[in-house]
């Protein structure tokens, strides 16, 4: 019999780092193993990944946590990740060229000549064809799962004859582990292909598809979220250690699996919000719906009957990587060390604003030419006041996203659980109390929080979890209440922050030209 205290193997693929586990069916992660992952960027935005080297990743880092752990009690085999991306495989699941990421323009000329205007980018009938079935549009970059695909039917007919099928990166490792593929319109959302309006009816809107100038003949055929798609294959068992037969899910996005884990899942209950590389708040919503001025819509969410808000920031925590490489610190950083530098300097930084705007913005304003930068820095400025205002200026992204966020919603999301390996900084969470003004919950060991809620998502299929029980499941670490004696310093500072991106808008796009 099938108990909370069987196991599941859990992957969670983020961009920049894979992650693989085995946890209970009751979410309690028992082992872990991590490992970096790197995109490689060339000519015309391409931005791509071996997705082979995904898979010899999981492989390995599986058979060494299999060798602590008795194979035999694994019930599941779930997998999350990031999404908007293309993998083209053969009839076996296996890559036939790299992952096209969803950073990657090298579509944007195609969806431009398709559906490109001069309303917001877009030309309207085309445009509200594609929100009133989805929730959403693709984006003129090529920046989605749209871009990648459209880029492969154009320009690499050599790929295109090659491949069985196009697959988001989820559901090609689930099929990697059973060999069947299959999707789900959450994961496939990125593409803009299904009648999200109807969750229940399991094939690709031919209007859409008609207006991509695509077919489905190479798309993977759809299934309810969370359901089982087959058993682990001989192959695969003998590459992960995984019994051969165990129940493989649908795979499911990243957003998913954070609001599993953060237990974010009751409509008028609390939000969540991601520090990972990119950054995004989200809470259930009980209707489709959107808001295409500010990149935040509405997506299939954790049953046929359900949505959750969906929206993004381009970075997150991924800034102050990136501020470590800019000061020359040798990997790995010890960010505890960074964000303890970081508490030396008074809240606001000695009035340096720093824009996290590293790779562009989607929500709430999309600028594909946006760029970051540090403000108002003058010959006083020191180190510590530095790396303050990156952990200031991600937490006013945040801020400015909550405003729209709140009004989509239809109330002020509070508290936030904090997840990411942005939320393991308490300091980076009191920045974000305080700047937000409202409390925020560090949930326990926010790293690994969609491993913990891919797990739950595997309780919840086999039937030993309800979806009342998940909230009580997911365990706060810390809540952190706004500082009012810090209110006035980042009201001020924050009132100039959102005037930025407008301000230098013309300076960015005249640089980006010229590239």
């Amino acid at each position: 019999m099938t108990t909370v205290e069987n196991l599941s193997l859990v992957v969670d693929l983020g961009t920049t780092g894979l992650k693989v586990g085995v946890a209970t069916l009751g979410g309690r992660l028992l082992a872990s193993r991590t490992a970096q992952l790197t995109t490689i960027h060339g000519d015309r935005g391409a931005a791509t990944q071996d997705a082979q080297q995904w898979w010899d990743l999981i492989a390995a880092m599986s058979s060494s946590l299999l060798h602590e752990i008795d194979p035999s009690a694994i019930a599941a085999v779930a997998v999350s990740g990031q999404y908007a991306s293309i993998v083209p495989v053969d009839e076996s699941g296996i890559p036939v060229d790299a992952c096209v990421l969803w950073s990657d323009l090298r579509g944007g000329t195609h969806t431009r000549r398709l559906i490109g205007g001069p309303v917001a980018g877009y030309k309207p009938g085309a445009v509200l064809r594609f929100v009133r079935a989805t929730g959403g549009a693709p984006t003129p970059s090529g920046a989605d799962g749209t871009g990648g695909m459209l880029h492969l039917l154009h320009d690499r007919p050599d790929v295109i004859a090659a491949a069985a099928h196009l697959l988001e990166p989820v559901d090609y490792l689930a099929m990697r582990f059973c060999g069947q593929a299959r999707a789900t319109h959450a994961s496939m959302f990125g593409s803009w292909l299904t009648d999200n309006r109807n969750l229940d009816r399991m094939s690709y809107d031919p209007a859409l598809l008609k207006a991509l100038g695509m077919t489905s003949d190479l798309l993977p055929d759809l299934v309810a979220f969370g359901s089982i798609i087959g058993g682990v294959t001989a192959a695969a068992s003998r590459a992960t250690g995984v019994p051969e037969g165990t129940p493989v899910l649908a795979g499911i996005p990243d957003l998913h699996a954070a609001a599993l884990g953060t237990g974010t899942t009751v409509l008028g209950g609390p939000g969540h919000l991601a520090l990972s590389t990119t950054s995004w708040i989200s809470a259930p919503h009980a209707a489709k719906k959107t808001d295409i001025l500010h990149s935040i819509a509405t997506m299939p969410g954790l049953d046929q009957s359900s949505y959750l808000i969906v929206n993004n920031h381009e970075i997150g925590a991924k800034a102050l990587e990136w501020f470590a490489g800019g000061l020359g610190l040798p990997a790995p950083v010890d960010y505890d060390d960074l964000c303890a530098e970081a508490a030396m300097a008074p809240p606001g930084s000695g009035s340096v604003i720093f824009t996290p705007w590293l790779a562009g913005e989607r929500s709430p304003v999309e600028s594909h030419s946006a760029r970051g930068g540090f403000h108002n820095v003058s010959i006083t400025t020191n180190r510590a006041e530095l790396i303050r205002s990156v952990l200031e200026g991600v937490a006013y992204n945040s801020r400015w996203l909550a405003e729209y966020v709140d009004r989509f919603a239809g109330r002020t999301l509070t508290p936030l659980r904090m997840v990411g390996g942005g939320a393991r900084s308490r300091l980076w969470c009191q920045i974000h109390a305080d700047v937000m003004g409202r409390p925020i919950e560090q949930v326990v060991d926010p790293m690994v929080a969609q491993l913990r809620g891919t797990a739950l998502l595997a309780g919840r299929t086999l039937g030993v979890i309800d979806d009342d029980e998940i909230p009580s499941l997911v365990e706060i670490a810390e809540r952190f209440e706004p500082n009012p004696s810090t209110a006035a310093t980042y009201d001020r500072l924050y009132a100039e922050f959102p005037k930025l991106i407008k301000t230098q808008g013309p300076m960015f796009r005249r640089l980006q030209r010229r590239r």
